[in-house]
């Protein structure tokens, strides 16, 4: 009868799926994986004929048994599945584990040679670039929230070497952080939200942390404009910030503060605004276990040791400690921009933050 209905209604994986489930069960495993490939020509994309195939070609013996498994996992959907199938894919599982390993050691082999003569940033490229083909992580996009610059590198964590200015910041903590100590003191600074915007704008990202001192900042520079009240008591860092390619954009940026996240507080997923610039962490106090992620990689903050990242690119931070952490935050120029796309870049925000502000 199953034999029929495949036969009359061909793009419909239920009555193959059950044609195979039932050869399967009666030994007759050729029958089956007729059956099974029935279902995946109706939907080559169905989790529980991905796994049965699967399934076959491991009792048969099959060498791409393992990959099939692979696979198949791949389109395993959320939430429980019913026992008899969270057995099966318990098996996928472990099976796939091992075809990774596997799979593994031979990429590091075939990369041995390569690898012992790139620097730290191309190794952590091509360790990246293993994981990818193994599925272990996958590709992360600039995705800015308004003001996208075609044609631009995208990096999660960008190369050192294209920002000679870090060594001159990092060797600068200890008097930042010292300025830090004084401005969080003092008895006129302004320690504001890292959020704040009204309640009824269309904007997802952020609610949780929306006017929440859970995660705060002070001020040194807010969208071009110098926090007096806060940059009086920090000279040295502001003269510092003065040496680097920071962007200025009137009602924009440039924008240098210290952010200050509370413990136990999460930062969730999310975007920034324009791709044509970056941003700089210098840690100052950081326990540890403290973490931030972008896009696939994840590093923990180190004081004194300063990384340039896309924040246009999904990333997101965590303080799980008992204390508190401290970072400086600067936003510098994408290193890919020349001088004219800069001026053209500067010219459009601009006109972009006039209008809204006219209603224009």
């Amino acid at each position: 009868m199953l034999e029929r209905l495949v036969a009359m209604m061909p793009a419909d994986n239920t009555h193959w799926l059950k044609l195979a489930g039932m050869c399967r069960a009666m030994g007759d495993s050729e029958a089956a994986m007729r059956a099974v490939r029935g279902a995946l020509a109706a939907a080559p994309l169905d989790f529980t004929a991905l796994l049965l195939h699967a399934s076959l070609l491991d009792r048969a013996g099959d060498p791409e048994a393992d990959m099939a498994f692979d696979r198949a996992l791949a389109q395993r959907p959320s939430g429980a599945l019913p026992p008899p199938m969270a057995a099966m894919a318990q098996h996928a599982e472990s099976r796939r584990q091992a075809y990774l390993d596997r799979r593994g050691v031979r990429l590091l082999q075939a990369t041995a040679s390569v690898e012992a003569r790139l620097d730290p940033d191309e190794r952590r490229r091509l360790a990246r670039f293993r994981s990818n083909v193994l599925r272990q992580t996958r590709p992360y996009h600039s995705e800015p929230t308004h003001f996208h610059y075609p044609g631009l590198v995208e990096r999660e964590f960008h190369d050192r070497q294209d920002f000679p200015w870090l060594a001159a910041l990092e060797a600068a903590t200890e008097a930042i952080r010292e300025e830090f100590q004084a401005v969080a003191t003092a008895e006129r600074a302004q320690l504001v939200p890292y959020i704040q915007y009204a309640d009824h704008e269309p904007l997802q990202q952020w609610r949780a942390l929306n006017h929440n001192r859970d995660w705060t900042a002070i001020h040194l520079i807010q969208n071009g404009e110098v926090i007096d009240a806060n940059a009086r008591h920090c000279p040295r860092t502001v003269n510092l910030l003065r040496t680097l390619p920071q962007p200025h954009i009137a009602g924009c940026s440039p924008n240098a503060m210290f952010s200050l996240l509370a413990p136990k507080v999460t930062i969730p997923p999310h975007t920034g605004v324009a791709n044509t610039r970056l941003v700089c962490h210098l840690p100052l106090i950081v326990p540890d276990g403290c973490w931030f992620r972008v896009g696939a990689e994840t590093r923990e903050w180190h004081v004194g040791q300063a990384f340039v990242f896309d924040d246009t690119i999904e990333h997101e931070a965590c303080n799980p400690t008992d204390q508190l952490r401290v970072v400086l935050i600067v936003d510098v120029w994408h290193p890919g921009l020349r001088s004219g796309e800069r001026h053209a870049v500067q010219s459009v925000m601009e006109a972009e933050v006039i209008g809204a502000t006219r209603g224009l």
